[in-house]
């Protein structure tokens, strides 16, 4: 990244909103990232999820864009590394610690590209300044502190192992349950997870028809080889079902052991991977929820 001749001034404290004067000079058409201060938390790594706020404004007229400190939003969480936001967001945090407030100029390509945002009032050409905050990260490997109740024996048995976040899941030689089941193994102390909210989920999941009996399970999903956790909007439909029930209502920092029959999952017909009208047992840590 390279440093621009011009750049934009900032004012205002990290972890609020920033104030952005933009100068009256035409923007070079570098990407530029620029730390204004420095943290002292974690630092970001591919796979963590990054909580953000930032401010933003168009260079050529210095209109602020929509932003996480507008009243009644609230911060983003960011897969760190993995394409999931703008490049000049995602760029912006990695390597950075929890803690900074970063300064970035971001030409189309690190930005709406050559379409823009129209709705946004942001056009193919236009350079994007940005001022972004990085409150919190969550590790890739994160998983919940605490330690299990004991598992039924009639029940699925899990545990998650705390270097890998990768869950075990053993499944008794008997029937899958008609009904959804779930059951607290690790209770949480955070906030409440409200519907609407963004969550961050790690889990780990089986199917009880071809794990029945078997020492161990084969995953069928996991938030590990899918790269890490990643943010979803709870209790909207973006999830199977049967997570939405059973992580809404729930504090953060709580391991749920849940056993889901199919019309909570993927019904009759299963997608790739997952057999049709399948049963799924998941373990899911909750990780945070914004």
């Amino acid at each position: 990244m390279h440093t621009d001749d011009a750049l934009p001034t900032v004012s205002g404290r990290t972890g609020e909103r920033a104030a952005i004067s933009v100068p009256r000079t035409r923007p070079s058409g570098e990407f530029v990232i620029t730390e204004r201060a420095a943290g002292h938390g974690a630092t970001a790594r591919k796979g963590d999820i990054a909580v953000v706020a930032y401010t933003a404004a168009i260079w050529r007229s210095g209109k602020a864009l929509p932003c996480p400190y507008d009243e009644g939003t609230g911060p983003q969480l960011i897969p760190v590394g993995r394409g999931a936001t703008l490049p000049a967001l995602d760029l912006a945090v990695q390597g950075r610690r929890a803690g900074s407030r970063m300064l970035v100029v971001a030409p189309p390509a690190a930005a709406y590209g050559v379409s823009g945002n129209p709705r946004l009032g942001v056009t193919g050409d236009d350079t994007l300044v940005f001022v972004v905050d990085l409150l919190q990260i969550i590790p890739a490997h994160a998983t919940v502190d605490g330690d299990q109740t004991p598992i039924p024996a009639s029940l699925p048995q899990a545990r998650v192992d705390r270097r890998s976040a990768i869950g075990t899941i053993s499944v008794p030689d008997r029937d899958a349950p008609a009904k959804l089941l779930q059951r607290i193994l690790v209770e949480g102390r955070g906030r409440v997870v409200r519907s609407g909210q963004q969550v961050v989920l790690q889990q780990s999941t089986a199917v009880w028809q071809s794990a029945r009996g078997k020492h161990e399970a084969d995953l069928v999903m996991s938030s590990q080889a899918d790269g890490g956790p990643a943010p979803v909007v709870i209790g909207r439909g973006n999830v199977i079902q049967g997570w939405d029930e059973a992580v809404v209502g729930q504090r953060v920092g709580t391991r749920l052991l849940l056993v889901i029959p199919a019309d909570k999952a993927f019904g009759a017909r299963g997608p790739k991977g997952i057999p049709d009208g399948a049963t799924l047992v998941s373990v899911i840590d909750v990780l945070a929820a914004v």
